[in-house]
Formats: C-alpha cells, sequence, structure tokens
C-alpha cells in the first residue's frame, strides 16, 4: 500500500506527539536550509525530539519521506485562468517561484509523474483546463510545458549555487571571462556567437525564462490550431 493510502498509527500517550505532517515539515525545513543532504530520517527525528524507530511508524524510509516532501510542495502550486494558455502560463511561474523558494526541489523534479494527492491535484487543474484539446494531445502538451520549465529551473538553481560556492554572481563571472572570449572571437572563428554575445538584448533570468515561455506557448497555439 503507498504512503498516500497507508493510515497513520493511532496516537499514544507520549511526551512528543507525532504525524506524518509534522515529520514532513520538519523535513522541509531542513532542506531548505541546507538542501536535501541535510535530510536524514536521524536529523528529522532529533529536530522533532523523538527517537529515530518512532518515524518508522509513519514512513518506510527516506525515499517516502522525500515522495512526501515533494507532495507538500505541490500543494503550493495552484495553477489558475480562464484558458488552457493561462493555465500553462500559471503552472510554468508557479512551478517556478515554489522551486526558487525550496532549491531542493530541483533535484526532484522529472523522471516518473508524482502521485501524492497534491501533485494529483495540480494534474487535475491543469488537465481540466485542455478539456478542449484533442485528448491525444494533451499530455504532449502538458509534458512540453513541464520539461521547459523543469530546464529553466535547473539552471537558474545551478547558476544561484555557483554564485555562493564561488563568491560570484553572474556579472562578475561574465567579467572575469570578458578577455578570454575577446580573444577567441577575435580568431574569427565563432563569428555568429561573438555578433550575439556583443549585440544582443542581455536579458536577466525572468526576461529569459517568460520570453521562452511565450515561444512555448505560441508554438502549441500555433500546432493546436491546425
Amino acid at each position: 500500500m503507498l504512503v498516500w493510502e497507508r493510515p497513520e498509527p493511532p496516537e499514544r500517550p507520549v511526551p512528543a506527539s507525532l504525524n506524518r505532517e509534522k515529520i514532513v515539515r520538519a523535513a522541509i525545513r531542513l532542506a531548505d536550509a541546507d538542501g536535501l543532504e541535510a535530510v536524514s530520517l536521524r536529523k528529522v527525528a532529533t529536530v522533532l525530539g523523538v527517537g529515530p524507530m518512532r518515524l518508522y511508524g509513519y514512513i518506510a524510509g527516506k525515499e517516502e519521506l522525500l515522495d512526501l516532501m515533494v507532495d507538500a510542495v505541490y500543494a503550493e502550486i495552484r495553477p489558475v485562468g480562464d484558458s488552457w494558455r493561462e493555465v500553462l502560463r500559471s503552472l510554468a511561474e508557479t512551478t517556478r517561484r515554489v522551486a526558487h523558494e525550496h532549491e531542493w526541489l530541483a533535484d526532484l523534479l522529472g523522471g516518473r509523474p508524482q502521485l501524492g494527492p497534491h501533485a494529483l491535484a495540480k494534474g487535475e487543474a491543469v488537465v481540466a483546463a485542455l478539456d478542449e484539446v484533442d485528448i491525444d494531445a494533451v499530455m504532449p502538451v502538458v509534458t512540453a510545458v513541464d520539461a521547459y520549465v523543469i530546464g529553466a529551473v535547473r539552471r537558474e538553481i545551478a547558476d544561484r549555487r555557483a554564485e555562493r560556492a564561488t563568491g560570484m554572481d553572474e556579472r562578475r563571472w561574465q567579467a572575469s571571462l570578458g578577455p578570454y572570449l575577446e580573444r577567441t572571437f577575435a580568431t574569427g572563428r565563432f563569428p555568429a556567437l561573438a555578433t550575439v554575445v556583443r549585440d544582443a538584448a542581455h536579458l536577466d533570468a525572468d526576461e529569459t525564462f517568460r520570453m521562452g515561455l511565450d515561444f512555448l506557448l505560441d508554438g502549441i497555439e500555433a500546432r493546436l490550431s491546425k
């Protein structure tokens, strides 16, 4: 029986009350502060002031804990809108926002679908907004948006982690590589790249994300209108 369907053990008269929600919230606080590597059943138990073995009455192990953590965060992703395009945009933007608030989520997105109740509720809202789309196109459309968001978010989170690790923000990092790029472009081997780097608008992460999303949604709309 999956953790979503398995009942919690009955309450016992112990000094520290416990339930899955408390366990998951404690694990999320640890992950938010120090990443997934800071999450273990022992550390969660310490935060809650209980012995590690008590947690096994509620979850089978760390994999179930991670599943519960991801689903709890999915409760913060509630796409809204009056059209399929508005809902898909809302899905993309809220997923990105939540991933920036919980950086560790970027490491767990993708792969097999999440099937917890909050993830299913999010999926229901998105699929319902696509009710006028051919049924065979629904999942490819949703998957395309998910893939774009996951790729963009992972790149942004990687940039943030690199900045923390090196102490160099994007502007300083680019400046440090400027002389190398100038020497390389001066060889004439990369004229297209040189033109873009020198002459194109340098958008920030928000602008880049929105423009890329517009390209994707425009393409979906054009395909669906055929």
